[in-house]
């Protein structure tokens, strides 16, 4: 959950990289799902208002979806297409000014009796996706391919139906969350050294993937912190 309360004429812009997620996000007449965002998300924060989110881990969203997780990446679904309509009442509690505890309460008892059966290629969709988050030596698709036992192809199928995104791109997003770590502690960079540590090919290539992404060079992103 996310809360603010601004001066007037006071503005925000916090942005985020997201993880490879479908969110269920509950905003005062903007709830909405949405599925793995591509880019960087920003946001312009004002007045007085608060955002409760639910993250479905990475992979496990197909089973409550019924269909290729692909389909929403990067767009927003009514709740209530995905869950009935029973779920604007749980909207409407959510974007109250009711107690936090209340709020976690409700939505544990919206969501945890809708958990759909056991699916084993979510779980295995999940346990790749975090294998990738967590061995930072994994750096390539032929890695995951060693990595996982499965060809190509059908890592491909697996990753488009239940992640949303392909394996490469699942790779690149967390290689570039690693890359911010490390511009982030102030230290001086070797953009070239970093470069081959996250698997780039050279430093203008680890440059341009991180300027499609987030809109700045890492040195311009490196000066802004």
């Amino acid at each position: 959950m996310v809360a603010w309360d601004l001066a007037a004429g006071e503005e925000q812009h916090p942005e985020t990289l997201p993880h490879p997620s479908v969110n269920a996000i509950f905003e005062k007449d903007k709830s909405c799902l949405f599925g793995v965002p591509l880019g960087k998300f920003t946001r312009t924060l004002e007045g007085r208002s608060h955002v409760f989110g639910v993250k479905f881990a990475s992979g496990m969203f197909r089973p409550f979806l019924g269909y290729s997780v692909a389909r929403i990446t990067n767009r927003p679904k009514p709740l209530a297409e995905i869950f009935g309509e029973e779920i604007g009442a749980l909207d409407t509690l959510l974007t109250s000014e009711a107690p936090l505890e209340e709020l976690f309460a409700a939505a544990n008892r919206f969501f945890v009796p809708r958990i759909p059966a056991p699916d084993d290629k979510a779980e295995l969709a999940h346990r790749l996706v975090h294998s990738i988050l967590d061995d930072r030596d994994l750096l390539t698709v032929d890695d995951l391919v060693w990595n996982s036992g499965l060809n190509k192809r059908a890592l491909q199928r697996l990753f488009s139906e239940y992640v949303g995104v392909s394996p490469k791109w699942v790779i690149r997003r967390y290689r570039l969350h690693e890359a911010i770590e490390r511009l982030q502690t102030g230290e001086l960079i070797d953009f070239a050294d970093l470069a081959t540590d996250l698997g780039y090919f050279d430093q203008a290539h680890l440059i341009n993937d991180f300027k499609s992404m987030l809109g700045y060079t890492p040195g311009e992103f490196q000066k802004m912190r």
